[in-house]
């Protein structure tokens, strides 16, 4: 087992100055080489106290941000055209990097498409809703409306 300090948040493991114990091919072939974490050390420890507090200072500016972005998002739909058959059935399915372009387009903010989580693949036009997470703590409900290209 490796003992690292994680410098980004990897969804399932931590957020960013947390010290996690993993397996030591999952650190050393994933975590590290991406630069989502470095090997600890005592050193290290102490580099820990200023990410995090650099974390929590960023975290209380994006709050808001987050909050006011959310109240767009919410207030607003979105329409994502994709080609589809005859029927409404689409020719594949509609991905989150279309719909994060889509809100972008709108004029809504940009929003991350590993932030959109869609709750079963949207196959058929008609209107749908995707929740966003901005922030730790703010997850948007996006109004989806799917249209025939």
């Amino acid at each position: 087992m490796a003992k690292i300090i994680l410098t980004q948040e990897v969804s399932g493991l931590g957020t960013a100055g947390d010290v996690v114990t993993v397996k030591n091919g999952y650190a050393r072939n994933y975590l590290l080489p991406r630069g989502f974490a470095v090997t600890w050390t005592k050193g290290g420890e102490r580099q820990v106290e200023s990410i995090r507090a650099a974390r929590a200072a960023r975290a209380k500016a994006s709050l808001e941000d987050a909050q006011a972005q959310a109240a767009k998002l919410a207030a607003a739909t979105v329409t994502v055209a994709h080609k589809a058959g005859t029927e409404g059935r689409l020719f594949g399915t509609v991905r989150a990097e279309a719909i994060a372009e889509a809100i972008e387009a709108a004029g809504l903010g940009s929003v991350d498409k590993r932030a959109i989580h869609l709750g079963s693949a949207i196959k058929s036009t008609g209107a749908y809703k995707v929740s966003v997470r901005l922030h730790e703590d703010v997850v948007a409900q996006v109004a989806l409306d799917v249209v025939a290209a």
